[in-house]
């Protein structure tokens, strides 16, 4: 996926459906940014693909301020208006952080809460990433598919009824960071040094009244239903939904997400 097809995603109905699902994302993702707030190092903090800002505004609130950068037009809005709510310094770049121009050395810690996996060209990113701090890297990214079932039961239950894109290993996207070899060649090549990957396994909840909305607003097939007629969206519902039953249990929806935290230092 190239850089103008991201852009276009993130500030189409990617980007929109975040800034609609931001309470229910907040919540569920909630254990991922206790991890990157208590990573932190130092008050300069840079937050990539920041979304609509929940682990920014964390940030700030811990040590005084945050920058966050994403290029979705509409998430930086919902993040700024948060920063406002929240009374902290957190502030925002509408920006892609694989080429844009920070000022060298400025941050202690680059963070990321799953946004750094879709970048086109990953080595120019990191390399623009590292340049931008003087400190170190924490980030977290999902391992792959096979480790994380819930990810991809929607589009592989909705297969018989769509056309859906096929995900692709090692490329950007969801799990384009999930080879441990891969991660370490980016980071390797960017520059970054003491390069180390720690399995990150997160016991992830949602209430089950959210579950549909969920699978009909995210991922692949979130981006597919707007395309189709009421009556195939109906089927579709009627045929996803079932595929979900292992991981309700009562009121709750839980299932285990597999993740990696990626850290690294600046080096020489």
């Amino acid at each position: 996926m190239t850089d103008e097809d991201q852009t276009a995603r993130w500030n189409g109905r990617a980007g929109n459906a975040w800034v609609d699902s931001q309470e229910l994302l907040d919540k569920l993702l909630k254990p991922v940014e206790d991890v990157l707030v208590d990573a932190v190092a130092g008050p300069a903090v840079l937050d990539v693909g920041c979304g609509t800002g929940g682990t920014t505004v964390a940030v700030a609130r811990k040590v005084g301020t945050c920058v966050g950068v994403d290029i979705s037009g509409s998430m930086i809005a919902a993040a700024e208006k948060r920063a406002e709510l929240a009374g902290v310094r957190a502030t925002f770049i509408r920006a892609d952080a694989q080429d844009h121009d920070f000022e060298p050395g400025t941050f202690d810690t680059v963070i990321s809460r799953f946004g750094v996996m879709f970048f086109a060209d990953p080595v120019r990113a990191f390399t623009n990433l590292r340049r931008a701090t003087r400190g170190g890297l924490c980030v977290v990214v999902w391992r792959g598919m096979d480790e994380n079932p819930f990810m991809t039961t929607a589009e592989r239950a909705a297969a018989p009824l769509l056309t859906l894109p096929v995900r692709l290993p090692d490329t950007p996207g969801q799990f384009g960071m999930a080879s441990p070899d891969l991660v370490r060649g980016i980071l390797t090549e960017s520059g970054w040094a003491d390069v180390d990957l720690e399995p990150l396994d997160v016991d992830f909840a949602l209430p089950e009244s959210e579950l549909v909305g969920y699978f009909t607003r995210l991922g692949p097939l979130g981006l597919a239903l707007p395309e189709v007629d009421e009556t195939t969206r109906e089927r579709v519902v009627e045929t996803v939904r079932p595929a979900f039953d292992p991981y309700v249990h009562g009121a709750e929806v839980r299932f285990n997400g597999a993740c990696w935290i990626v850290r690294a230092t600046k080096g020489s």
